[in-house]
């Protein structure tokens, strides 16, 4: 995580490590620890997800020559892995000790795989690095842990060099205040250890850009599989055509051969972006600190 927790602590468990322990050991959540990562071995986790369509996607922002990168709420070290594997010095910066869920946890899968990667165990709102030491700054899932999102944004800006790339992947989004609660009540997790928090889009936009980052892209949830994930565009054309065929068959059949036509998923895609107001809906940024 970026920081402490941004909502206090609700549920039973004192850590995220004994809420997402607590997740494991659950019948049912099989599919669910998957799409998260939480499953082990953590090696073949990583692994899973650098050759996930997500990651594929989150290559195309990455620069051609691989250079230093940090990623920041590193969690369990799935980013920082795939970062390594594809050639990039990379430090994970991760203030959560645990060897399920945070440093421990990239110091095992760093010393199992054999890859170079450096935890650093502090927060985002005071990196402790010089001024433009990075190429690219990778949070998956991170700002909207963020104590103060601006100053992270601020720090984000210092330590990135002139033409280097921030990608700020998976953020919650809600529309008004009134969605958030929503929002935590629905989250999987939340109501057992109360870490989970959302932002509105304009908030995440104004924190980048009053830093001093411009945004290259704003990701909305169904443009990239970087926030469809564990979807991918295959799987749901098929969600929406099953909904769409009222249960027949040859209905389902028509609509999915329809979908995966590039020109009618590019319209429906912007018709559910229209209509789309789910709270805590998944968006991704990337910017830049200009030269």
């Amino acid at each position: 995580m970026v920081g402490e927790p941004s909502v206090a602590a609700s549920g039973p468990h004192a850590t995220w490590e004994t809420a997402v322990s607590w997740l494991r050991e659950q019948p049912g959540n099989e599919e669910l620890v998957l799409a998260a990562y939480y499953d082990d071995p953590l090696l073949e986790a990583a692994t899973r997800y650098w050759q996930s369509p997500e990651w594929a996607a989150v290559r195309e922002y990455l620069p051609a020559r691989p250079g230093t990168a940090l990623d920041i709420g590193a969690g369990r070290g799935i980013a920082s892995f795939a970062l390594a594997r594809d050639g990039f010095s990379v430090t994970a910066l991760e203030p959560d000790p645990s060897d399920l869920v945070g440093a421990g946890a990239i110091r095992s899968l760093a010393g199992e795989s054999g890859l170079s990667i450096t935890v650093n165990q502090e927060h985002a709102e005071l990196l402790p690095f010089a001024d433009a030491t990075f190429d690219v700054l990778i949070a998956r899932a991170a700002l909207h842990h963020a104590r103060n999102l601006p100053a992270a944004c601020r720090e984000f800006y210092r330590v990135l060099k002139p033409g280097g790339r921030l990608l700020a992947l998976r953020e919650h989004v809600i529309s008004t205040s009134r969605d958030l609660p929503i929002f935590l009540e629905n989250h999987p997790l939340h109501r057992h250890y109360g870490g989970e928090n959302a932002f509105r889009l304009t908030e995440y936009q104004s924190a980048l850009t009053q830093a001093g980052l411009r945004i290259i892209a704003t990701l909305a949830p169904f443009e990239s599989p970087i926030n469809l994930a564990p979807h991918t565009e295959r799987s749901m054309q098929s969600e929406l055509a099953s909904r769409a065929s009222l249960g027949l068959p040859g209905v389902r059949r028509v609509l999915e051969s329809a979908l995966s036509r590039p020109n009618i998923w590019r319209f429906v895609r912007f018709l559910l972006q229209c209509v789309d107001n789910r709270p805590g809906r998944l968006y991704s940024f990337v910017a830049t600190r200009e030269s």
